[in-house]
C-alpha cells in the first residue's frame, strides 16, 4: 500500500464520484479505478457500493476513510516536525485568531518575537474557532488565539482571559437595556454554523436577560458586526474588550455586569508541536 492509494482513496470517499475524484486529482478515472480496486484485493475488502448511478461507502469504507484521515493527518504532523527541525527558527510560525483579538496585543507580542528571531517569519490567518481546531490537529497552524470551549484531545489549552458582555448601538442611539425593548431589537451577530460556540453563548446571555432575540443580520468577524451596528441596522451583544479595539467607530457599549455569562478566549496549540518559538509566544499570552 502507498501513500497514493490512501489519498486517492480518501478523495473518491468525500466526493463519492469517480469522474470528479480522477479530475481533482489531476489523472484519467481508468488509472483511479485500478488504483481503488487494487487498494480493496490488497484489503481484502469492498471499500464502495457501485453501479452506474451512484457510490456509496460500504461499513469497511466508512471505518477506512477514518483511519485513512487520521494516517494523513499523522503524515503532516510528522513533515511538519521535520521541517521545524530543519528550517530552526529562521522558518514560519504559523499563528491562527479570531476577528475578536486583540489586535494592538497581537502586534505587541510579535514586535517582541521579532526582536528575539529576527529571521522568524509569521503567518496570520484569521479564522473561526472551529477552523482553528482542524488547522491544529492538522499541523497547519502552529499557535491558534479561539474562543472557548476547544473540544479536542490533541490541543493543549491556555486561558487567556474572560469577558461579561457588552450591549453596542450607534453612539447616537440611545438603547434601553429593558426588556421588552431589548426583546423588539434587530439584533446583529455571528452566523451560528461560522461560530456555533459563541453563537450559544450570546443566546444563554439573552436568555438570562429573559427573551429570545430577534437576529436580523449576520456576520463572520466582529469588525463587520460592529460596522452595521454603527451603521444604526442594530444592536449587537460583544465581549467588552472589544471597545477599545475598534475607537474610530461611533458606538456605545453598556457592560451587562449583572448577567453571570461570559465569553473566554484562549489560546492553543498541538501537544506534540516543537516550534522554538512556541514557547516565547506563551510566555507573551498574558499581553491579551
Amino acid at each position: 500500500m502507498e501513500i497514493r492509494h490512501l489519498i486517492y482513496f480518501k478523495t473518491v470517499a468525500e466526493l463519492l464520484h469517480f469522474s470528479k475524484a480522477a479530475e481533482q486529482l489531476h489523472i484519467s478515472q481508468p488509472p483511479l479505478t485500478r488504483q481503488i480496486k487494487e487498494l480493496e484485493r490488497e484489503l481484502g475488502a469492498v471499500l464502495f457500493h457501485r453501479n452506474n448511478k451512484r457510490v456509496a461507502l460500504t461499513d469497511a469504507g466508512r471505518f477506512f476513510l477514518a483511519e485513512c484521515e487520521s494516517l494523513i493527518q499523522q503524515l503532516e504532523r510528522s513533515k511538519q516536525l521535520v521541517r521545524q527541525i530543519h528550517e530552526s527558527v529562521s522558518g514560519e510560525f504559523q499563528i491562527g485568531y479570531i476577528s475578536a483579538t486583540p489586535l494592538a496585543s497581537l502586534a505587541k507580542i510579535l514586535q517582541q518575537l521579532n526582536q528575539q528571531y529576527p529571521l522568524l517569519k509569521t503567518r496570520l490567518y484569521e479564522l473561526s474557532t472551529a477552523k482553528q481546531v482542524k488547522a491544529l490537529e492538522a499541523g497547519k497552524l502552529d499557535v491558534g488565539i479561539l474562543r472557548a470551549p476547544v473540544s479536542s484531545t490533541q490541543l493543549e489549552v491556555t486561558s487567556l482571559r474572560q469577558d461579561p458582555f457588552s450591549l453596542v448601538c450607534a453612539a447616537e442611539q440611545s438603547h434601553s437595556v429593558h426588556i421588552a425593548d431589548l426583546a423588539r431589537a434587530p439584533f446583529i451577530s455571528y452566523n451560528s454554523g461560522y461560530a456555533p460556540y459563541y453563537h450559544q453563548q450570546f443566546i444563554a446571555c439573552c436568555h438570562r436577560m429573559g427573551f429570545m432575540p430577534q437576529v436580523m443580520h449576520e456576520c463572520n468577524n466582529m469588525h463587520s458586526i460592529l460596522s452595521l451596528v454603527e451603521s444604526g441596522l442594530g444592536i449587537a451583544l460583544v465581549p467588552s474588550s472589544v471597545r477599545h479595539q475598534y475607537p474610530y467607530l461611533k458606538l456605545r457599549f453598556t457592560e451587562l455586569t449583572d448577567i453571570p455569562v461570559h465569553t473566554e478566549m484562549v489560546m492553543a496549540h498541538h501537544r506534540h508541536t516543537e516550534h522554538p518559538a512556541l514557547a516565547s509566544f506563551k510566555a507573551l499570552g498574558h499581553l491579551f
